[in-house]
């Protein structure tokens, strides 16, 4: 990237750092504990709300994991209306399917039950409704709702342990034309209230739990790189988010059913969505990203396959803070470079055993260009990432990545 570029990058981050302490980050009130499930329709009914969208996925439903829930729902004399046919990267169909049952049955408020998708798709509904003459693609980008709109009541339900997406402010939806896949970024969207219940998580394969396990990895350690917007919560959020993770990831894929690492990997990746939902994520989501609306590949594993190379990538710059989330761990002693490298290669490792690949597959020669257009329109000048790239530093970090 040229000198004029990287100045004007960081004098639009400067500025952005400044604007954040004039938005509402508003942190969703929580629910937790095993069987907290239980407690949400009295909670729904308490606010006044008699008819919820519910917004899943066919998967789900074909599980029941929502439908206790539902028929909790029916027995507080709350009519739910199912819209369950969100796909793994929603797309601006889903929304606008989504939107049409919401205002076909005249409900008040949403729950949205799954991992990032269904809960990135309620959001980008919400937005919807809030900002029905705007299509969502020209919703997508930052503050393009408005937060003085008030989105409808909203509880999300998360049944993976890594988007975060309950306590974030973006919402990433593909086109369903154009394949491009973005993300509406606004505090309007944000949830109001989490329930954070890790019996909903008992049934998560292993290599799900591993993926989304890594994605909350991935929030935390991005956001805790690149610093610049954070504030003293938002740092203190990344670090014990990576503790937790350091500490339980493991645990729960080799013993999915030990209730306190499902709980403690749900607190991790609300505080990894809660610190990148300021903190900004980075080179990692922004190539992650268009993999996902090109190529369909899972967000989780995207994130998993690149995060160490994109750490690797940045170099010394990062070393310090990566040096430090290593003294997190107790990784052991020496020079911040020994500490940093013994962190990235920590992550390679718990891949490693997680059976997660070392390097991207997917990728079509063809297909580069695109790519590296995709992930600079949506990191720069954004993300406050340690090191800038233009499109021939993109271009060497695909090149090295790529089977």
């Amino acid at each position: 990237m040229n000198t004029l570029s990287k100045v004007y990058c960081r004098t639009f981050q400067t500025i952005m750092k400044l604007g954040h302490y004039f938005l509402n980050y508003r942190i969703p009130e929580t629910m937790k504990g095993a069987g907290s499930i239980k407690r949400l329709p009295a909670f729904i009914r308490n606010k006044g709300i008699d008819r919820l969208l519910v917004v899943t996925d066919a998967s789900l439903m074909k599980l029941g994991l929502p439908v206790p829930m539902l028929e909790a729902m029916e027995k507080a004399g709350i009519a739910c209306t199912v819209y369950d046919g969100v796909a793994p990267n929603p797309t601006s169909d889903n929304v606008e399917e989504g939107l049409k049952l919401y205002l076909k049955n005249s409900c008040k408020g949403i729950v949205a039950i799954g991992g990032g998708s269904p809960i990135d798709c309620a959001k980008a509904i919400s937005a919807r409704i809030v900002r029905p003459k705007r299509s969502v693609a020209q919703l997508q980008g930052l503050l393009k709702v408005n937060h003085r709109r008030r989105i409808p009541p909203f509880v999300a339900v998360p049944t993976t342990a890594g988007t975060g997406s309950e306590t974030t402010v973006a919402a990433v939806i593909t086109d369903a034309a154009t394949h491009h896949k973005a993300s509406i970024n606004d505090t309007a969207i944000l949830p109001h209230y989490a329930v954070l219940d890790p019996e909903l998580t008992i049934g998560l394969p292993p290599f799900i739990t591993a993926t989304t396990g890594m994605d909350a990895l991935c929030h935390a350690v991005e956001a805790y790189t690149n610093h610049t917007y954070n504030t003293k919560l938002e740092n203190e959020y990344a670090e014990e988010a990576v503790r937790l993770i350091h500490d339980n990831l493991l645990v729960a894929y080799h013993d999915g059913k030990n209730l306190e690492a499902r709980q403690n990997m749900q607190i991790a990746a609300f505080k990894a969505g809660r610190a990148f939902t300021r903190g900004c994520v980075g080179y990692v989501h922004a190539i992650g990203h268009t993999l996902g609306g090109l190529y369909g590949t899972p967000h989780g594993l995207a994130m998993s396959i690149l995060l160490p190379h994109v750490m690797e990538a940045f170099g010394p710059t990062v070393y310090p803070r990566l040096a430090r989330l290593a003294d997190l761990c107790g990784m052991g002693q020496g020079t911040q470079e020994e500490k940093a490298k013994r962190f990235i290669q920590w992550i390679v490792d718990m891949k490693r055993e997680m059976g997660i690949p070392e390097k991207l597959d997917m990728i079509k020669d063809e297909d580069v260009p695109q790519i590296i257009t995709w992930a600079m329109k949506e990191a720069n000048p954004l993300y406050p990432v340690p090191v800038l790239w233009g499109r021939e530093e993109f271009r060497q970090f695909i090149d090295k990545v790529r089977v």
